[in-house]
């Protein structure tokens, strides 16, 4: 069975984006910090860049919440294709959660977003079909990871850990009563402490 992966950069407090996500701030405010071991920051080491192959290794397809494919809430904006351009880093069916049905969005590279209203479960059992054997990642945010977590489905999760206090934001393990994971692999540098965990049995 190939795993279905996680990968997520977390505050020292728990959050995983910071408050009032929008067109300006896609990662919330102050979100962005979170992330400099992988954008730009001059301070990135060795440690970060085989961190980076880990989130950027490819996948069959992914799963994705409506909050991290865009800013809109409610009815669809029909202009809006998603934060990464005409060419997205997924190359593969992404499965996004929402309450609102669209249709399906093909861009180049291979990336088709494709909207599942019918919850996680749906959209997973579909990402499962579509990888091929190729595995799922669990691509955020927030809410969807809290789902997968609670659903058992993840073999394998990296955390980014950042010294970094947001104070408020978006939470990833509120609600999620037990963790069932172990650490297999730990890299440090100084924007981050990256932290591979298995699945435990």
């Amino acid at each position: 069975m190939v795993d279905t992966t996680c990968h997520m950069s977390i505050s020292l407090d728990g959050f995983v984006a910071g408050p009032d996500q929008s067109r300006d701030n896609p990662l919330g405010v102050r979100g962005r910090e979170l992330h400099g071991w992988h954008i730009g920051d001059p301070r990135a080491t060795e440690a970060d860049k085989v961190a980076k192959s880990w989130l950027m290794r490819p996948r069959g397809a992914y799963v994705m919440g409506r909050n991290m494919f865009g800013p809109i809430r409610g009815d669809w904006d029909e202009e809006w294709t998603g934060w990464w351009g005409n060419e997205p880093p997924y190359h593969a069916p992404v499965f996004v959660l929402t309450h609102h049905a669209h249709d399906p969005i093909a861009l180049d590279g291979g990336t088709t977003f494709h909207f599942v209203t019918d919850g996680f479960d749906a959209a997973y059992a579909a990402a499962l079909e579509a990888a091929d054997g190729k595995g799922v990642d669990i691509a955020g945010g927030a809410s969807t990871v809290r789902q997968a977590l609670n659903a058992g489905v993840i073999d394998e999760l990296t955390l980014d850990i950042a010294p970094v206090l947001l104070g408020s934001g978006e939470r990833m393990f509120d609600g999620v009563e037990s963790f069932g994971f172990e650490p297999v692999e730990v890299l440090h540098s100084p924007l981050t402490t990256h932290i591979r965990y298995r699945r435990v049995g």
